[in-house]
């Protein structure tokens, strides 16, 4: 009995042992992974409020420092101007070194493209070392045509469209390939719901049907046109929105749908993808922002947009009470994008300030005179 006492200690001092080495050689760089510092640009405090979320933070949160692209080629889909998601995303791969191409809708592409020629968007591509973010190349995308035969005439002679060719999905991905040959990054933000001001109980079939094709369906077209030019070991990211899982009166005509689509279909492309490329597929459920776009949602003379409205409620009762900013999702997509993910696929990552997992208006005129969670 001594000895069988005795060859079991001995074998807890060789396990300890084991796993202590284990600590220090297969897991030891996990403490220089996912270190950041904040960056003070300007010494100035921004007033809560909606008029100000669409900016970059004035305190930038950054991981370029960790993160290394250089030699990476990103392809980011539905860029048009700067203050959105993807323009955010864009920089943030940029100022780890990724070379930055991107999809842009074509009845604004000239105007995106003289913008940048004039410089209109210097100072929103400016990094962090000073330098500016450079698009090496702007395609024509139109993300709701797979094939050059699925262009109506219609579409073919509208003078918005005049001049331009090669802008459905498989032919920018060729276009992309013969540029570039392989890329590493996919980026999908865009969104479109011609109804989306209508309730759901308004909206045609075809206005439903059109959200699903420009908002969920376009994931899956472009991950399939471009997946077999994405090096292993690649990234997809797209934008959701809480929509999806919540109700939130005024997000019609189905774009709530088509954001559920969206995150259903990231967890199935992970696991297909995953397989076939070793592709990895996320998704971030991005908090609201008054970007161009969602600032064009229910606009009413003398009222407040619908996004204001959402930034409004966001920082009455969201468990952070601050402004989200583009650079917030920015990084957290440069994260998603990087190998410090290599092992996330198939997740909705919430950029959102935590509203996400709010049950409760704090706001509520039936929360009056309760706690609020104000210390």
């Amino acid at each position: 009995r001594r000895f069988y006492r005795n060859k079991m200690r001995s074998f807890s001092r060789t396990l300890v042992a084991l796993s202590l080495a284990a600590a220090c050689t297969a897991f030891s760089p996990s403490f220089g992974v996912g270190k950041s510092s904040f960056r003070p640009a300007v010494a100035e405090q921004h007033a809560t409020t909606s008029s100000n979320v669409g900016r970059t933070s004035s305190t930038q949160l950054s991981m370029s420092a960790t993160v290394d692209l250089k030699g990476k080629v990103a392809f980011v889909a539905g860029v048009a101007d700067s203050t959105g998601y993807g323009w955010a995303i864009a920089k943030a791969l940029a100022d780890a070194g990724a070379t930055i191409i991107v999809g842009t809708w074509p009845p604004v592409l000239k105007i995106f493209q003289m913008g940048l020629k004039r410089g209109n968007f210097d100072e929103d591509a400016t990094l962090s070392d000073g330098s500016k973010m450079e698009i090496a190349k702007v395609y024509p995308l139109d993300a709701v045509f797979d094939e050059p035969d699925d262009v109506p005439a219609e579409i073919k002679d509208n003078k918005r469209y005049a001049g331009l060719d090669g802008y459905t999905i498989s032919e920018v991905a060729k276009a992309v390939e013969a540029d570039y040959g392989k890329i590493d990054i996919l980026v999908h933000s865009l969104a479109n719901g011609p109804e989306v001001t209508k309730p759901l109980l308004d909206t045609s079939r075809k206005g439903y049907l059109a959200a699903s094709s420009a908002s969920a369906y376009s994931a899956v077209s472009l991950l399939q046109k471009f997946g077999p030019i994405m090096n292993e070991g690649g990234s997809m990211l797209s934008l959701t929105y809480v929509a999806s899982e919540k109700v939130i009166p005024g997000y019609g005509g189905g774009m709530s749908s088509a954001k559920a689509q969206l995150e259903s279909d990231t967890r199935v492309l992970a696991f297909e993808a995953g397989r076939k490329w070793g592709t990895r597929v996320n998704t971030i459920s991005a908090g609201p922002l008054k970007s161009r776009a969602a600032s064009a949602i229910g606009k009413e003379p003398g009222q407040k947009t619908f996004i204001e409205y959402a930034i409004d409620y966001s920082q009455a009762n969201a468990p952070l009470a601050q402004d989200l900013y583009s650079d917030d999702v920015g990084n957290a997509g440069l994260f998603l994008c990087s190998d410090m993910a290599r092992s996330v696929t198939g997740v909705t990552l919430y950029v959102d300030n935590g509203l996400n997992c709010m049950g409760m208006a704090l706001d509520s005129n039936s929360m009056e005179g309760t706690l609020t969670g104000k210390v």
